[in-house]
């Protein structure tokens, strides 16, 4: 088995722009590169998990988000970084109970990292969550990774309990990797 990084896109990997599929808008957070080379260079795989719900919500086609999917994959290839997967979820949020659909892949939900952990052969005990709010963290926690939030101010509920509670709290994604890699050597 291998072991895995699994991403949150929108705000951890790229600078979060609100239903964005536009490439011509897409810039990495700060860090990104030098974190995502010396994570794949110790081996981890690179998996990015997401909610895209502005397929349901009729904002952007699948095969828009395809395209950007494919250009995220160029993007990080030019500097040799491979990523060998990416998971989405296309459901919008319930606003009300009785709206809720029977979703087990929307995160908090840690369905999309259980699938991705099955295909790939990634043993989640060896493997990391980094997201920027919350529910990256519950969705890590509850597929039996650990965990890493980073701080940059997109949290804005901070609903706290034992499964939404970070290994580490961190202040970029630079940070972040290199947490990791020292809890690797450790």
């Amino acid at each position: 088995m291998q072991k895995a990084i699994f991403l949150d896109k929108d705000g951890t990997l790229v600078t979060d722009v609100p239903y964005n599929v536009n490439t011509s808008v897409v810039r990495l957070e700060k860090g990104v590169l030098e974190g995502l080379t010396a994570l794949q260079t110790s081996g981890y795989l690179l998996v990015i998990i997401s909610n895209q719900p502005g397929i349901s919500m009729g904002l952007f086609s699948q095969n828009e988000l395809e395209y950007l999917i494919a250009y995220m994959r160029d993007l990080f290839a030019k500097y040799d970084i491979n990523i060998t997967g990416f998971y989405y979820c296309p459901h919008k949020p319930a606003q009300k109970e009785e709206n809720k659909i029977n979703c087990s892949c929307r995160k908090p939900e840690p369905g999309l990292i259980l699938q991705a952990a099955e295909e790939l052969d990634i043993d989640l005990n060896e493997s990391w969550m980094i997201g920027d709010i919350l529910n990256d963290v519950e969705a890590g926690v509850r597929a039996g990774c650990r965990t890493i939030l980073i701080n940059n101010g997109n949290e804005t509920e901070w609903e706290m309990n034992l499964v939404r509670m970070p290994d580490y709290l961190a202040g970029d994604f630079h940070d972040a990797s290199e947490y990791i890699l020292s809890q690797t050597l450790m």
